[in-house]
């Protein structure tokens, strides 16, 4: 069982730092942090080079402490309100499946993490050998309130399209 944790940490944990690398340093083909900031200011994400910042974080650290079963809840917060941000501006309105670009893989990464947070890294993590139970209903529990109020905090900072109509000084 173990091994089966240790497999799961490991490939969406690695995934959600790669992801996050793109995002701040244009490794693996990504954008970099200034292209990043750009289509995040385009999604009404002001300023759009700290908010892209916070998200490639956001991404590499969760993505590297989820890999290595350290601090295994908040990791788990930290990927699930990045994929909740980036399921709802991005792909919700696309459906469900990812052939057409909905929302689909953002789902699997935030539940896998956060099944993480639930059952606990397992034996073969930092957080088992500097002796951190971090499982369990109570931890699933803390890591789904606060990956979902981090992700609603970024929703509600986010601003609208602006208005077309001008103000005429008279």
């Amino acid at each position: 069982m173990d091994i089966g944790f240790l497999l799961l940490r490991l490939t969406v944990g690695l995934t959600m730092a790669a992801h996050g690398a793109q995002k701040l340093f244009g490794w693996f083909g990504g954008p970099g942090l200034d292209v990043t900031g750009g289509f995040f200011e385009k999604l009404g994400f002001v300023p759009g080079r700290r908010h892209a910042l916070m998200a490639g974080l956001a991404e590499a650290g969760g993505g590297l402490f989820l890999a290595l079963g350290l601090g295994t809840p908040f990791a788990a917060s930290a990927v699930l309100a990045v994929m909740l941000v980036a399921a709802v501006t991005v792909h919700l309105k696309q459906g469900f499946f990812v052939t057409t670009g909905g929302f689909e893989y953002n789902l699997i990464l935030a539940s896998a993490a956060l099944s993480l947070a639930f059952t606990g890294p397992g034996s073969l993590s930092l957080d088992a050998l500097l002796g951190f139970n971090q499982g369990g209903a109570l931890w699933g529990g803390i890591a789904l309130l606060v990956g979902l109020a981090a992700g609603a905090i970024q929703l509600a900072g986010q601003r609208r399209a602006a208005s077309t109509h001008v103000a005429v000084a008279g």
